[in-house]
């Protein structure tokens, strides 16, 4: 899609070591490219290494290069708005969950209509994850269950449910059998996948958990916290292997955490964690020690829902109000975070 416009980003800032917020300035414009959403983005996952799928309120699968906004294919099906897209990485297979209780799996290189449906709830689908050998799928819902499907035959292999359950998110812990749960009970779980039954529970916080990742080696799970003007809004850091406890918290958001995501190790050589917030701000914050590294603030771009790590230096956030946004990490002196380009 061809270019629209450039302009400016004037709100980034970045952290001292001593938490003192310093100001930037201006950085560099920001590519302007065609949407490719007519509303808000509710979800969005790295599919190849230029490559990203997308849903949101208008009903559509979207599978974009974020490089150039390109859009490579648009899947039409669902009946109401997406609420998780996922896939296995670097794979030709794209999974939907939606409002009308259903997942279709896409193929990148299929025809139009989906490969694959997946009906079994009764309530909205709010949790989405596939196995790392993508022949599993586990679903969950505001229906309190969550289920286990076979990719290739569409089959239900096992369904469990647990009162005040609302899941909110799943995801799969990389080379093992287990899935870590956000849930509205303000609990964290690790379900053991194999017989789809609870193997650890976290102890509960003090407000719904709104979102989770896994790290790419599989030891840590950070969650997202619900919350407003400053009570709650915190992500959290937790070992999987060691799982009496919360091992740090990432508090500065003023508003609902939505998404917090894991980035692959390359600029830093210390780990860290990405936050998206109904504050419209994204954060970066060392791992380890729970200091903020870095702060952007897209304003006016509404309740930033949605985030996702495509390597090493760059994020895409989804937004309410503006679509997909590419963020970029730099580190010439200090980690800085900046928008480059949105679509």
């Amino acid at each position: 899609m061809g270019k629209l416009q450039s302009k400016t980003n004037l709100h980034t800032s970045k952290y001292r070591a001593d938490g003192s917020e310093e100001k930037t300035g201006p950085v560099r414009a920001v590519q302007q490219y065609s949407p490719v959403h007519a509303d808000a983005v509710t979800s969005i996952a790295a599919l190849k290494p230029d490559l990203c799928v997308s849903g949101g309120k208008v009903k559509s699968v979207v599978v974009c290069n974020w490089r150039s906004g390109a859009v490579l294919r648009r899947f039409i099906g669902h009946e109401r708005e997406i609420t998780k897209v996922t896939c296995a990485l670097d794979s030709n297979r794209v999974f939907s969950a939606s409002r009308d209780k259903t997942v279709m799996m896409w193929e990148l290189l299929g025809t139009s209509g989906p490969r694959q449906r997946f009906p079994g709830h009764d309530l909205v689908i709010t949790g989405l994850a596939v196995s790392p050998d993508a022949s599993h799928l586990c679903t969950g819902s505001r229906d309190n269950t969550i289920c286990k499907w076979d990719v290739e035959t569409g089959e239900r292999l096992c369904r469990a449910g647990i009162s005040r359950n609302l899941v909110t998110h799943l995801c799969w812990v990389s080379r093992e059998p287990y899935i870590v749960q956000a849930s509205e009970d303000k609990m964290i779980r690790i379900w053991d996948s194999r017989e789809l039954q609870v193997a650890h529970t976290f102890p509960g916080k003090r407000h719904i958990q709104t979102c989770c990742d896994v790290s790419q080696d599989g030891r840590y799970c950070v969650s997202g916290s619900g919350g407003f003007a400053g009570e709650g809004c915190e992500a959290t850091l937790w070992d999987l292997r060691q799982t009496r406890r919360q091992v740090c918290e990432y508090r500065g958001h003023l508003q609902t955490t939505a998404s917090c995501v894991f980035l692959p190790w390359g600029l830093t050589p210390a780990p860290i964690v990405a936050t998206s917030s109904y504050d419209c701000k994204v954060k970066l914050w060392d791992q380890d020690s729970g200091a903020c590294l870095a702060t952007l603030c897209l304003e006016g771009a509404g309740p930033l829902a949605a985030l996702t790590a495509c390597d090493a230096s760059t994020l895409l956030c989804g937004s309410f109000n503006r679509g997909i946004r590419v963020l970029r990490l730099s580190n010439r002196t200090d980690l800085e975070l900046e928008e480059v380009a949105a679509f």
